[in-house]
Formats: structure tokens, sequence, C-alpha cells
């Protein structure tokens, strides 16, 4: 039940601070299908047994400060970040009275810009002239085409629109949404009107300085992904893609299986279709039915980053870094699984790579749930922040495909109750109800704190107030700060407890910092 009288929570360095309202300026920058039966049944179980004896992470070696200074950070001293997680949200919310839902929002309000994943699609049902796509990111997520404008009023001014739910309404309803962000005064990147306008960063004028954003997704549909112009063909609108290439990595015995497994099936095709079929020069590595098996010494999904993608999507930041003050770099990743409250191998990479190219916070989200936190050379890696708005039940319309999908007669079932049969399959119980608000705070250069504030979303409520984030009481925050306690050991990070809130207080002897 939710208290009779408001709770402000402790706000680090702000308290006294009078709330003022950011009104954004933006510039705009200078121009899987699975594998068949066996397989996949293979690859399931040993993905859940590799998450199951997780690699912990080493200290990193901080690598020298570079020289070029216009990749150094230069935003004011004190300068904060308030950083959440998905955005699922389906009308909006800013003026519900709940006071530990007023209380979040205040966090969002009293820092210097405030960050999320928008997850959806805003548009008027009535007048929008689209349709849902075929392919969409586990349903179509549909907004309230006012929602935008309530971002700000709650205080997030700065999104990521590179996810696997950009395009659930076609490319049409992924441009209406960026239109709809741009009305409001809310910056986004990571989709655009071709590969280039998806990469591109955009800014936030701050009064501490000019915060940058470059978004990227891992996690995405094959018809969203943006494309150039090239000669007479013109480019795609989408987002912007980050490709990875997955192989289960198994040891001896279960390696030789697969291989035996893969013989098998060669031996039932005709000799004509096998010739043409690709030799691998390489004994370790297998593949079949777009699977791809590796002889490693453990069990465990390793992911490779597409070069090229990584290469233009590191000079981005970098640009992005020339011309700000302080840049974010934000991913959207599913990867290996919702399953799994630890990041891919691929994305420790990533995040330190982005942090040599200029980025100053890098913030991971997509498995709607927490994952660990590092400091790599002063500058804060979020790998999850979870939910921050979770409202799946609430999406409607429902496309005529996913009754069909679920076996379900719309005639006699509401979208409501297919929204929730969805709910009970997937994300039943209350870890994917509870979140942090993570208030990061740089002094010359590097984070000199971060507040964890944890939020519960209401797993319990009905579907009208589920999925609303409020500040959690302390007995509700300290099971999920040891939960990211335990998560982030791993990369040597140290958050002390204090009260309802999680703190970490870096310091020059850390590892990576």
């Amino acid at each position: 039940m939710p208290p009779s009288a408001p709770i402000i929570p402790p706000n680090g360095h702000t308290a006294g601070k009078v709330q003022h309202s950011r009104h954004p300026e933006t510039r705009q920058p200078r121009p899987s299908p699975g594998p068949l039966g066996a397989l996949a049944t293979l690859a399931l179980l040993v993905s859940i047994a590799a998450a199951q004896h997780p690699r912990s992470a080493k200290p990193h070696a901080a690598p020298a400060p570079g020289t070029n200074q216009s990749l150094q950070c230069s935003i004011a001293d004190g300068f904060t970040l308030a950083a959440v997680g998905d955005l699922i949200i389906n009308q909006p919310e800013s003026n519900l009275a709940a006071p530990r839902f007023q209380a979040a929002l205040n966090l969002l309000r009293h820092a210097d810009a405030g960050f999320g994943n928008f997850e959806g699609t805003a548009l008027d049902i009535r007048t929008f002239k689209g349709y849902p796509a075929a392919e969409n990111g586990g349903q179509w997520l549909i907004d309230s085409p006012k929602v935008p404008a309530d971002l700000l009023r709650m205080g997030i001014d700065i999104v990521s629109h590179a996810n696997n739910h950009a395009t659930d309404w076609g490319v049409a309803g992924m441009e209406e949404t960026d239109r709809r962000l741009r009305a409001a005064g809310v910056v986004y990147a990571g989709s655009g009107r071709d590969l280039g306008a998806a990469r591109a960063p955009h800014y936030l004028n701050t009064p501490q300085g000019r915060v940058g954003i470059v978004a990227m997704t891992s996690t995405f549909t094959p018809m969203s992904r943006a494309m150039n112009p090239l000669g007479a063909a013109p480019g795609r609108p989408g987002i912007n893609a980050l490709r990875t290439t997955a192989s289960v990595v198994l040891p001896k015995t279960l390696f030789d299986q697969a291989r035996r497994l893969r013989a098998a099936i060669l031996a039932g095709m005709p000799k004509a279709y096998r010739d043409q079929l690709p030799k691998s020069k390489n004994p370790k590595v297998l593949s079949l039915f777009r699977s791809r098996f590796q002889l490693g010494n453990r069990v465990e999904l390793s992911y490779k980053m597409n070069q090229h993608d990584l290469k233009v999507i590191l000079k981005a930041i970098r640009q992005g870094k020339e011309d700000s003050d302080f840049l974010i770099a934000s991913i959207h990743t599913h990867e290996p699984g919702n399953w799994s409250d630890r990041p891919p191998n691929f994305l420790p990479t990533l995040a330190h790579d982005a942090i040599n190219a200029g980025a100053d916070e890098f913030i991971s989200h997509g498995p709607h749930q927490l994952r660990g936190i590092e400091i790599y050379r002063g500058k804060p890696i979020f790998y999850s922040l979870g939910n921050f708005f979770f409202q799946t039940a609430l999406s409607a319309p429902v496309g005529a495909d996913l009754f069909e999908a679920w076996r379900m007669n719309p005639a006699t079932v509401t979208d409501e109750e297919q929204g929730a049969a969805l709910n009970r399959k997937w994300f039943s119980g209350t870890l994917w109800y509870q979140s942090v608000i993570a208030v990061s705070r740089f002094e010359h250069g590097e984070v000199s704190e971060i507040r964890l504030y944890p939020v519960v979303l209401g797993a319990t409520r009905r579907a009208a107030d589920r999925g609303i984030p409020r500040l959690a009481t302390a007995a509700q925050a300290r099971p999920i700060l040891e939960r990211l306690q335990r998560l982030s050991a791993p990369y040597h990070t140290t958050i002390a407890i204090e009260g309802a809130v999680g703190v970490i207080r870096p310091t020059s002897g850390q590892p990576g910092h």
C-alpha cells in the first residue's frame, strides 16, 4: 500500500538544489531464425550451463591517457546524469500523485540530464497510415502520442531509440515516433532516415555543458537495420545496428557429438547439394542451419562483433565527443538472453572501446533485469539498468498475428488478457519489476560518486498500475542492492548500502580507475 506522506529520498549532492525544468536544445550533426530441433536444444542447454559458471572479470590495466584534448571530458564539475533502463510506457503518467512515484521522478528532475531507452512507438492509431510490421520485437508495443512530451515532464530529456521494438509498426511508426520526440524537445539517437543519420550523435545543451549521445543495438529484427545510400540506390530508414555472430563454445566431448550430428544430417542430403556447401578451413569450428559451434575448454556462448559496424560506431562516438563536453554511449542488447544476469562476452570489450574512443558513460539495457556495474578509466559502465516503466500488458491494440501465435480467440479474449498471458510466460515474478535509478556525479572529468536508488514496479498490481516505478522502501531496496553487489563484484566494484541507497565512490586505487 502506498505511504500516506511523500517520501523524499536523499539526493546526494543535489540536496537543497532548486528544481529546474530542463528545456533541451538539439543540433543536428553534420552531414534470427533459430536452428533446427536438436541443435536448438543443444545450444540452449549449453548456454544455460555457461550462465551458471561465469568467468570472473580480471582487473583491466588502464591504457595511458590519450593526448587528444578533444576527447577529454570537459563538462562542468558537479554535473549529474540520472540514468534509467527501458521505458515501455503506454500513457502519460507524470501527474500520478503516488508519493513514491513522484519521489522517483524528482531524482530525474534534479539531475542535470536524465536518460532512458525509449522502447515503443508513439502514434495516434486513429490517424496513423501505417500498420503492424511482419516482424516485431516480441509484441507490437504502442504508446500514446503524448508520451514523448510527458517524458520531459518526468525529467527524461535524452533517450536511445535503437532497439528491437523501434520498427514494431514499421518504418512509418519509427519515423512518426522520431517526429514526436523532436517536437517534444526530447533528444534521441539510434534511429534515422538512413544509417548515417541513425549512427550520428545528437546533443542536449545543459547549464553544465553540452551532452552528446550515440545509440546502437545488437538485438534487432532484420528489417529494422538502416542502410546508407549508394549511387542511385537510396538509403533505408531504420536503426543503428551492431551485428554480432554467435557461437556455441563446446568442450571436446560435446563438440564431437555436434560433429556427428552434423555428419548424420549431411548424409541424408543429395550429394550434389552437399558438395556445394562451404567447407570450413578451421577444424575447431563447424556450422549447420545457421548455428555455429566452436571447440573450447568450457561451455559458453561467444559473440564476435562485426568489425565494420564496430569501426564506424567508434568513429561516431569519437565525433560525438569532439562536438560535446560529455558523451553517452548506449546499447540495447538482449544477448545472451533475458534469462542471463551477466552480459555477453563482447559487451565489456565494446564498453572499453567506447570509453577509449571518448565516451564518458556507457549504458546498456535490454534484458529487463539488472546486470553489474564497472568503473573503467574513471567512467561508469552499466551492463543493464533493467526496466523503469514496464507496461507491456497495456500495449493495445494487439495485431491479429499475436492472437494466432498464442492460439487465442480475439472474439473472446481482450487485448489486456493477451498481454497478461505473455507476461505470465516470460516475465512472471518480481525480478523484472525491480530496478534502480543511477545518478552519477562527475568531477574533473571522472565519476566521483554513483548513487543507486532502487525502484519497484508493482509486480502484483493490477495491469493499469503495474509497471510504474516507485521508490523502494529500505526493506525492498536491500535485496536489490545486494544483488547488484554480487553482480558487480566480478568487476571489482564496491557498492556500499546506506539506508535505502547504494553508493559507489571510486578511488584512484581501484582496478580500472
